[in-house]
């Protein structure tokens, strides 16, 4: 490992050994400050590969990336508590702080399913929706316009409070619904979806991620699209990594490591057994797509 790498890896421990110490996650001064340090010295693009760290610096990896996630529920829960509380909360997302990489983000996966699909999908479903479903609102709200999302989520107070964002919206609160649900549970209904988003923080591990992608697999619409979210470089210390050959039974298409603001990479995937009848393009994996390709710049 270069010098470089090293130093960057000696940083991200010493700023995981400070997290480990916190008495809680939940939204602070020393918490925000933390996490803060840690994404800024994580988003430069780094050649590291983490596969090939030591076993302690996997070790630390893996609980960092559950801190990450604990941490990040709890602030979606925080700031969707504090929306709740306005008459129309969807006229304030503005307030949560990484608002503009939502709206980055969804723009890029819009954008980037657009190039793998011919028609707008009447229906989609996205998995591990949280308390604060900003990529589903989004999406609905700029790029899927007619569309109705199904959004699933293991934990009933998460869904709670995340239909209570939508309910006072006269178009959304009639195109998003929201199911309390271990998605390893939903079978046949998944064939309803077009397509369907995986979170990030669904499946905290490689076992788990496989898991719920293979159930995925095995339950789809044959020739449905699954988009996926994964990371690159040192943003492997923030969220879990999706390999193409965990995607069996998949035809992965395009692969997306954004360099900027925007940590997650993005994967899209059809499931096998194409059915042409569902009038989606049968098309060779595509080359890593880049910003300039998609003028991200028309985003909302």
């Amino acid at each position: 490992m270069g010098c470089q790498n090293e130093l960057l890896v000696q940083k991200i421990c010493e700023i995981y050994e400070k997290i480990s110490r916190l008495e809680s996650l939940k939204p602070s001064k020393d918490v925000n400050m933390l996490f803060t340090q840690l994404v800024l010295t994580c988003i430069p693009p780094s050649p590291i590969d983490v596969t090939k760290l030591c076993k302690r610096v996997q070790e630390i990896r893996s609980k960092l990336i559950r801190l990450c996630g604990e941490a990040e529920g709890l602030l979606e829960s925080h700031f969707s508590t504090i929306l709740g509380s306005y008459d129309n909360p969807l006229h304030h997302l503005t307030i949560f702080p990484y608002y503009s990489n939502y709206l980055k983000l969804s723009l890029l996966e819009f954008t980037i399913l657009t190039q793998h699909c011919t028609h707008v999908p009447n229906r989609v479903a996205f998995v591990g929706s949280g308390p604060l479903p900003l990529t589903s609102v989004v999406l609905a709200s700029y790029h899927l316009t007619t569309t109705s999302f199904h959004n699933y989520d293991i934990d009933p107070s998460a869904n709670s409070m995340a239909s209570r964002l939508v309910s006072s919206d006269p178009d959304l609160s009639q195109r998003m619904f929201f199911h309390n649900t271990d998605i390893l549970k939903v079978t046949n209904e998944l064939k309803d979806y077009e397509v369907i988003f995986l979170a990030a923080l669904v499946g905290m591990d490689k076992e788990e991620k496989v898991r719920v992608i293979d159930h995925l697999a095995k339950y789809m619409k044959p020739g449905g699209l699954l988009m996926l979210r994964s990371a690159h470089g040192a943003r492997c210390f923030l969220y879990p990594v999706i390999d193409p050959s965990d995607l069996q039974g998949f035809e992965v298409l395009s692969v997306f490591h954004p360099t900027d603001e925007v940590i997650n990479s993005v994967v899209i995937a059809r499931s096998m057994d194409f059915d042409a009848s569902m009038g989606l393009r049968r098309m060779e994996p595509t080359k890593d797509v880049t910003y300039e390709e998609m003028d991200i710049s028309k985003g909302k």
